[in-house]
């Protein structure tokens, strides 16, 4: 449970914090309760730019409340986490020493944004297993020679953790980003990339584990382009319930997935899985949030380069605003099976006859 002592109900932003959160908490219902071993609840989440100075440092506010969220799950893989790590350090203290955190260095270079990626993880449910590294991609033979290969934009990063009976590899990408190219060649080379070494990875006997779930921002506008198809092509599995799902804010784009290769009969899923709207709840897109929020978006809100905006554009600034401060992504999330305990001693038993 998140520490919420700080919290002022005698100021007003504090008194709306604990109000949205019994809202929040409510609504999070929606996703299963979390269990001691049978079950693991696993998201990814792109929190944008956190934390940028675009909009400034991000209100308590709304770290208390992605602390809510995040708490809701056993693991979670974070996108977009940036170098100077202040907004991951607020949202760790929030969430307790139940939880730890393990993240990449920054990719260097223009198109990797001075981003980190992290896993986060109640220890309680959750231990990491040793293996972690960020995944260079093995260079290509042509020519009957070595040619090395052009990385991907933001390096993913892979963990090995245990939970239950269980040990896997969870792999997380932010993809190559393209405004109005959802059939980009460097998107779908990116993915193709990725999907076909990490698949020779599973087929590996002498793999960490060979139960693999890549998840992540892959920047796919729909499932039917081919960045899609790429991870079908590679034998990964995208379950059903997750398949048609939008999970940007606007909910008009399939950015957001989580991909499986596992050997049969281990981390099954359950049938449950998600995205979770916060919107609804906090931060919401009508009159009255907007200008309950106004004193912390001023003077921007009001006017740019000394010209005052127009309601419209006001209203536009508030929805970016918004974004800076919770997300532009929704996160998306599957339960999964742990416990084994009975299948395995009904195949004990069997041997016995």
């Amino acid at each position: 449970m998140p520490f919420y002592q700080k919290i002022n109900p005698k100021e007003p932003s504090g008194k709306r914090t604990l109000e949205k959160l019994l809202e929040l908490r409510e609504a999070l219902k929606e996703i299963p309760e979390r269990t001691q071993k049978e079950t693991l609840i696993l998201a990814t989440w792109n929190i944008r730019e956190f934390d940028s100075a675009k909009y400034g440092r991000r209100m308590d506010e709304a770290i208390y409340y992605i602390a809510e969220i995040v708490d809701r799950f056993d693991l979670v893989a974070v996108q977009e986490v940036r170098k100077d790590l202040e907004a991951l350090d607020r949202l760790m203290k929030i969430l307790g020493s139940n939880w730890q955190c393990i993240f990449t260095d920054i990719t260097e270079g223009s198109l990797g944004n001075q981003e980190c990626m992290a896993f986060l993880y109640d220890q309680r449910k959750i231990s990491f297993g040793g293996l972690a590294g960020e995944l260079v991609l093995p260079p290509i033979k042509q020519d009957g020679e070595s040619k090395p290969v052009t990385q991907l934009a933001r390096t993913p990063f892979m963990c090995g953790f245990k939970s239950g009976w269980t040990k896997f590899i969870l792999a997380t990408v932010h993809i190559i980003w393209g405004e109005d190219k959802a059939e980009s060649p460097e998107r779908i080379n990116e993915v193709r990339q990725i999907a076909q070494f990490l698949k020779k990875r599973t087929n590996d006997e002498k793999a960490w584990a060979r139960n693999l779930i890549l998840l992540g921002d892959f920047n796919i506008f729909n499932p039917e382009n081919e960045t899609f198809k790429e991870l079908e092509k590679a034998g990964f599995i995208i379950p059903e319930e997750l398949e048609k799902l939008p999970s940007n804010a606007p909910k008009t784009r399939h950015y957001d997935q989580i991909a499986f290769k596992v050997r049969e009969g281990s981390l099954d899923r359950t049938g449950k899985a998600g995205v979770f709207d916060y919107y609804r709840i906090v931060y919401r897109n009508n009159s009255e949030d907007e200008e309950a929020y106004k004193p912390h978006m001023m003077p921007d809100y009001e006017e740019k380069n000394g010209k005052t905006r127009s309601e419209k554009e006001k209203t536009r600034y508030y929805l970016d605003w918004r974004t800076h401060q919770m997300s532009d992504h929704l996160p998306m999330w599957v339960e999964l099976r742990i416990d084994y305990s009975d299948d395995y001693l009904k195949r004990k038993l069997k041997n016995t006859e």
